[in-house]
Order: C-alpha cells, then structure tokens, then sequence
C-alpha cells in the first residue's frame, strides 16, 4: 500500500515536472514539437502565448522586421496563428515577397518532414521553399518605415498626374 503511494507521489510529480518544463519552452523548441523548422521565426522572439489546447499562438516582436531567406520575408510586430502538427493555419503577420511583389501568408505547411520541402500559403497559390532556409532563426532587420515596405511611396512617387483635356481638338477635321 506504502509503495502504491510512493508511485502515485513520483507520478504527480513528474507530470508537474513536464507541465512547467513545457511553459518554460521557448517557441522555438514549441516549432520544432509541431514538426515545424525553427527558422519559420526570426531571431530574438522574447515574448509569446501558445495555447495548448487549440494551438493557437501569438508571437511578439520590438518592431516588424524583415530576414533574408531564398526571397525575403516580412515580420509584422505582432504574428498570430494556429499550431498544428507540420502546419500553421490562420496565419498573420508575415509576408513573403517573390516577383517584386509582396503576398502576405496565410498559412504554412510541411509536405512530409522527411521531403524537405515546406509551402506558404499566400491565398491563390503556394509557395514552395526547401526547408533547409528555415533550419535556423534569421537575424531580423528592423523596418524603418512600414509605408517604405508596403510600396505606398512608390506607388504615390510612380503616379501620373491627370490633366484636363480639351476634347474639343481634334473635332471637324475630315
């Protein structure tokens, strides 16, 4: 009976061993449970919240910022989303740029761990990258002006003025 207490002790306390552990991880080793690569995140993410139960996460960064990946990639502030085992689901916050243009991602999937090979989901299509860019955390570039890396300068700059035009010219001429 002494020995039936003494095992049901070490097992409670081994489960409140592995519970603060787990709240002690840091999204990076959290990634890596999910099947995920760690360098899906930037380097220097102090603050975050992960829910267990629904895997729903919320990560936290100084600043947006962007890393250097295959193509580059945009950190918001604050990036918001859902854990699932080789996935993220409902992702916010990041963008990812190919062609000149930026797409923000909306989710983020891993076809087989073994294949080397993840997808981001930007809405109409999916891009894929080898897994290898995303082995490790990137150093992460702090983003100046966040109108800069929208394009909202550019596109104001690139504009063309409209003038009236006299629609008059032209006309009786046979």
């Amino acid at each position: 009976m002494m020995m039936l207490r003494v095992l049901h002790l070490l097992l409670i306390i081994a489960i409140l061993a592995i519970s603060i552990l787990a709240e002690n991880d840091s999204i990076y080793e959290i990634l890596r449970a999910h099947a995920l690569p760690m360098g899906l995140l930037p380097k220097g993410v102090k603050e975050f919240d992960v829910d267990t139960k629904t895997g729903q996460f919320s990560v936290y960064l100084n600043r947006s910022c962007k890393a250097k990946y295959e193509s580059e990639i945009h950190y918001e502030a604050n990036i918001t989303g859902t854990l699932g085992y080789g996935s993220i689901g409902g992702l916010s916050g990041i963008s990812a740029q190919d062609l000149f243009l930026w797409f923000p991602v909306k989710g983020i999937c891993v076809d087989i761990p073994s294949s080397g090979v993840i997808y981001f989901d930007v809405g109409v299509v999916r891009k894929q990258y080898s897994m290898s860019f995303f082995e490790t955390p990137r150093d992460c570039v702090a983003v100046e002006n966040e109108a800069e890396f929208r394009g909202d300068d550019k596109i104001r700059s690139s504009m063309l003025q409209f003038y009236e035009v006299d629609q008059s010219v032209g006309r009786n001429i046979v």
